[in-house]
């Protein structure tokens, strides 16, 4: 089985994510289940500006998702998500995200975390190849090596 992994922190992907006054908590900061939707939002949009993933060909699903929280969002901070594919596989893909407030002229991390997404047939319901066309677009985007 070939798979294609590059070892960098190098993201070549961001999105500004808008924060809603549901987000937060009684605390004052964003609750730690909202940062998965954060990811939603920073996936779908890296999938449709930078993969133009076929939708109604190939199906996508969520495997395992996974974030290690580093700093609270609080109201007023602007944030946005930086996404990269780091690994591809024949049916899977691993997705790595920071998601960065920005102090002064500065981003500072406020977490990061991880997806892996597995392809799958709409008819069989089962995972299937990742197409050769999004996976040729994501290695090139994000210059993983075989």
């Amino acid at each position: 089985m070939s798979e294609i992994q590059r070892f960098s922190d190098k993201f070549n992907y961001k999105t500004n994510i808008h924060l809603r006054f549901i987000d937060f908590d009684m605390m004052g900061h964003v609750n730690n289940s909202v940062y998965f939707t954060y990811l939603e939002i920073a996936r779908t949009k890296y999938w449709e500006e930078i993969i133009n993933w076929d939708w109604k060909q190939t199906g996508i699903v969520i495997a395992h998702a996974e974030l290690d929280y580093i700093q609270s969002i609080v109201m007023n901070d602007k944030i946005a998500i930086h996404v990269k594919t780091s690994r591809i596989g024949e049916t899977s893909f691993d997705l790595d995200y920071q998601i960065v407030k920005m102090k002064g002229n500065e981003e500072v991390i406020c977490s990061k975390g991880k997806t892996v997404c597995i392809a799958i047939d709409y008819a069989t319901k089962r995972p299937t190849a990742i197409p050769a066309a999004e996976k040729q677009k994501m290695a090139g985007f994000e210059q993983l090596a075989p």
